[in-house]
């Protein structure tokens, strides 16, 4: 997957970061230790000798095999000492050893598998939190929260067409919303919110998007006319950027389109469209729409298998109710 060089260096730098900490604790415990058992700095200085001592015997000639072992008899019982004071003051034996985020590559990034040099996961994982970090530095994820949404907005009398009331029909989509939040996961259904402007769509799907942060899911959040000017932008300038930000809608855990059917409609925007989704449902990855347009409108500007591709695999939620926002003024 291609990622643009700030997000590699930003990613990069946060690993760095995590490997300094844990050797900068790492030293910090150990002049505890020693503070705590000046015995066990001694012992400690005297098997990081050992090394040179065995250096000393090799160049010094003579048996040098004998020296070795007896080097190496002496090296094994200070180590044995040193362990027996860390268990009798409850230190586990590898007490100076530093607690890296990741041990599997010691927070560099990489680590060794059958003599080649790989990518860790967790590497991949802070590639893929950048990228969306990158990607939502202007949207506004923070504003949005299930404590912060009323229901006290919605009519509480009861449509006759509809058999319930706006106040009673909301309530069941702000549940349905926050148990899809708190049982979040990357394989979670995807979500259509439709319904005329201010009805709370957007607060909503930005809601879960908090909540699946928190979780510590790679989220993007894009209005559809931004999210597409900069696709065009990208591609027609030939921006390697245009492959960072396309890879990225696919492989986040979570993406959400708002306003979808606002965007300035051309070939470009409907198949690159279609593709997102169409991918992102064929891979089971989640994504939120959200649209102020009725089915019959969405497929009066997209086509009827795009359309179809959409409802036919996401959870339909239809908001109802007077604008919420001249409400509150």
């Amino acid at each position: 997957m291609g990622y643009s060089n700030s997000v590699y260096k930003t990613a990069a730098s946060r690993l760095s970061e995590r490997r300094t900490k844990a050797q900068r604790d790492a030293e910090k415990c150990k002049k505890a230790v020693y503070s705590q058992i000046p015995r066990a700095q001694e012992l400690s200085q005297a098997i990081s000798s050992a090394s040179i001592k065995a250096a000393r015997a090799v160049l010094g000639g003579g048996n040098v095999a004998d020296e070795m072992k007896k080097l190496r008899d002496e090296n094994l019982a200070l180590q044995r000492e040193l362990n027996d004071l860390f268990r009798k003051n409850g230190y586990p034996e590898d007490v100076f050893e530093p607690r890296y985020f990741c041990a599997k590559c010691e927070d560099t990034g990489y680590f060794e598998n059958n003599g080649k040099t790989v990518a860790c996961q967790c590497l991949k994982n802070m590639l893929v939190t950048c990228a969306c970090e990158e990607l939502n530095r202007t949207a506004p994820l923070s504003l949005s929260t299930f404590d912060s949404f009323s229901l006290e907005y919605y009519d509480k009398q009861v449509d006759a067409s509809l058999g319930i009331g706006p106040y009673e029909h909301m309530k069941k989509i702000f549940t349905y919303c926050k148990n899809y939040a708190e049982s979040f996961n990357a394989n979670s259904e995807s979500i259509l919110m439709k319904g005329a402007t201010g009805l709370g769509k957007t607060h909503l799907s930005l809601a879960i998007a908090n909540e699946a942060i928190k979780k510590g899911f790679g989220v993007i959040y894009a209005s559809a006319p931004s999210l597409m000017s900069r696709l065009e932008k990208s591609h027609f300038s030939n921006s390697n950027d245009s492959e960072s930000i396309e890879n990225m809608l696919l492989e986040c855990d979570l993406l959400i389109i708002d306003d979808l059917g606002t965007e300035f409609h051309t070939n470009f925007s409907t198949s690159h469209l279609y593709n997102i989704f169409n991918f992102r449902m064929l891979s089971d990855k989640p994504i939120i729409i959200n649209t102020n347009l009725t089915m019959r409108e969405l497929k009066d500007i997209y086509t009827d298998r795009f359309v179809s591709r959409i409802s036919g695999n996401a959870q339909k939620l239809d908001f109802i109710g007077r604008d919420i926002r001249i409400r509150k003024k």
